[in-house]
């Protein structure tokens, strides 16, 4: 489908305004021509561009000034001017009224059914209307002028109270499953649920805790309390979620898998339930997948662009193992279903096997794994050999089972990308071996090792140079003495470090996003050998300084004095 004027003018504005290069801006423009989806779209989904950017680009192409809503309320005068139901199905919001003037922030100011809707209410009041085009994010933030997560929750709370306070005058009442169906609860999960995606979590934890019950989501990688509910609401809330996931209400006893489709503001959401029995009540882990997102680009995640050329010529190879390795959280999966679309061609029949899927890839078969009837990634491996595939997805290698099956496969002309669980790339061929993988058979098959961490991004809005201890200063030129002369550029010459103060925007945390920190090693002619003689660890070494391998502290280090992370964020997920 070929890319309209304006999607154009968009791309080439923000090429324009460096919020995106020139081989991004290409490359969008051929895969939107290519699937149909809109340059806007891809450009958010890979996140090449933040909100900010898009929007004052576009406000630049339709002449309507940007608007920073950041840490700005709605005047209680203005709110009222617009119908929270207007300002809820259009994407607008209203940001000041003076002099009869009212003026409205737009998501999308093409959509002249929004500008309709504003002109025919403005004018009913004898008020005229100015327009400014604000982010999506900002949007969702303003709303909370109208409706707020703990305000409403205190609301539904107080018309739940009696129904649920532990009085004994209640205790004929009906079962919980019938009381689960009542307003207050059900609203109380909406919101929650909401609540969570407009703030971009990962992962909603409501769980008891003393004497309440405490309601915490994971926002780039660190888990906080947005809300506390008393412990007698905690069983109907548990219900409810498990009556959305059609999961046993009467079963307190055993963990239960489940899953939740909802649209919240105006998105496909998955939420994946996991409930675990704790003392006396159930703990719920909800994680939260875009049913309709895609998988990034590498360069969006954060790899470099020398990594991300290794990795492109990595997966162009017709055999052998692809093998990302990091700790739970650290975003292998994301990495393994990207350079997996790098590979979706239509020459080639490729297999997934997954727990769970958490991309939907078109032109991909993705097939989800079952522990309870047996359906495991051995048991899906051997179904998929049968299944004339080119390239095979296994989500993770956890017994030697799986891993002699990715090894057979790998060795009969098969390319198989999969992840581990090790601390760094060194450690794929020890975990290998320690499984029962023989080591000629690791030589033969793997071709590269990818470990990866995410940092937390510092906050663009609000960064600002720190004197650095003596100590860390210290640390930080022994570790640039030690990095390959291609990484460094003039970093050498001026040791700046960056943090957050904490804004509106990142919510006073400092940090707003998160981004990959990286370490790749290649498997050369000479690690083969040095696999077969037993790996011994100074060998590997050499190797990989011959190989000029940039590890993964050092990595954090250089991002960091680019300003993308803090260098407490490198320490803390580099530890040993």
């Amino acid at each position: 489908m070929p890319v309209t004027t304006i999607e154009q003018q968009l791309v080439d504005t923000l090429r324009a305004d460096g919020a995106i290069s020139a081989d991004q801006a290409a490359r969008v423009l051929h895969e939107a021509e290519k699937s149909g989806t809109s340059p806007e779209d891809l450009i958010r989904r890979e996140r090449l561009a933040n909100d900010e950017a898009i929007a004052t680009a576009k406000g630049k192409i339709l002449n309507i000034p940007f608007f920073d809503l950041a840490g700005k309320s709605v005047p209680a005068a203005a709110a009222q001017a617009i119908p929270r139901q207007t300002a809820e199905t259009f994407e607008l919001i209203p940001l000041a009224l003076e002099d009869k003037v009212l003026q409205v922030g737009l998501v999308n100011p093409a959509d002249y059914r929004a500008i309709e809707a504003v002109d025919f209410n403005v004018s009913q009041q004898g008020l005229k209307a100015e327009y400014r085009i604000i982010t999506p994010g900002a949007w969702r933030t303003a709303m909370r002028a109208y409706e707020a997560v703990g305000k409403e929750v205190e609301q539904a709370l107080e018309q739940a109270k009696e129904k649920f306070a532990p009085e004994e005058e209640h205790a004929e009442e009906g079962p919980i499953q019938e009381v689960v169906r009542g307003a207050p609860v059900s609203r109380i999960v909406s919101v929650i649920l909401k609540s969570a995606v407009d703030q971009n979590a990962s992962d909603i934890h409501l769980e008891p805790y003393g004497n309440i019950s405490r309601v915490r989501f994971r926002v780039d990688g660190v888990l906080r309390t947005t809300v506390t509910l008393p412990l007698f609401m905690h069983p109907a809330v548990v219900s409810r979620v498990k009556v959305l996931a059609n999961l046993k209400l009467d079963e307190t006893r055993i963990p239960q898998d489940g899953r939740i489709r909802q649209t919240v503001s105006g998105r496909a959401i998955d939420f994946r339930i996991s409930t675990l029995p704790v003392v006396d009540h159930e703990k719920v882990v909800m994680r939260i997948l875009a049913a309709e997102a895609t998988a990034p680009a590498l360069d969006a995640l954060g790899f470099r662009s020398e990594h991300v050329e290794l990795m492109k010529a990595q997966i162009k190879r017709p055999h052998g193992l692809f093998l990302v390795t990091g700790p739970t959280g650290s975003g292998k999966s994301t990495t393994l279903y990207t350079v997996l679309s790098m590979r979706n061609e239509e020459g080639l029949n490729i297999i997934a096997l997954e727990d769970p899927i958490e991309y939907y890839i078109k032109g991909v078969n993705q097939s989800q794994i079952r522990p309870e009837i047996n359906y495991s990634f051995a048991t899906g491996l051997r179904a998929i050999l049968r299944q004339d595939p080119n390239v095979i997805m296994v989500g993770e290698i956890r017994d030697r089972e799986t891993a002699e099956l990715v090894v057979h496969a790998a060795l009969t002309g098969h390319l198989i990308f999969s992840t581990l669980h090790t601390n760094d790339s060194f450690g794929v061929v020890p975990r290998l071996l320690d499984m029962g993988v023989e080591p000629f058979l690791i030589a033969a098959t793997l071709n590269i090792a990818v470990a990866q961490r995410l940092a937390r991004k510092a906050c663009p809005h609000c960064r600002a140079e720190i004197e650095l201890a003596a100590d860390v200063r210290d640390m930080i030129v022994a570790e640039l003495g030690r990095i390959p002369k291609k990484y460094l550029g003039d970093r050498e010459k001026k040791i700046a470090i960056y943090r957050g103060k904490g804004c509106a925007r990142c919510n006073n945390s400092g940090y707003i996003g998160r981004i990959a920190i990286g370490e790749i090693l290649l498997v050369t002619d000479q690690l083969r050998k040095i696999i077969e003689s037993g790996f011994p660890l100074e060998e590997v070494k050499q190797e990989a300084a011959r190989q000029e391998m940039l590890n993964l502290k050092q990595d954090g280090i250089l991002k960091a004095l680019d300003g993308l992370t803090t260098i407490e964020e490198v320490m803390r997920i580099t530890r040993e």
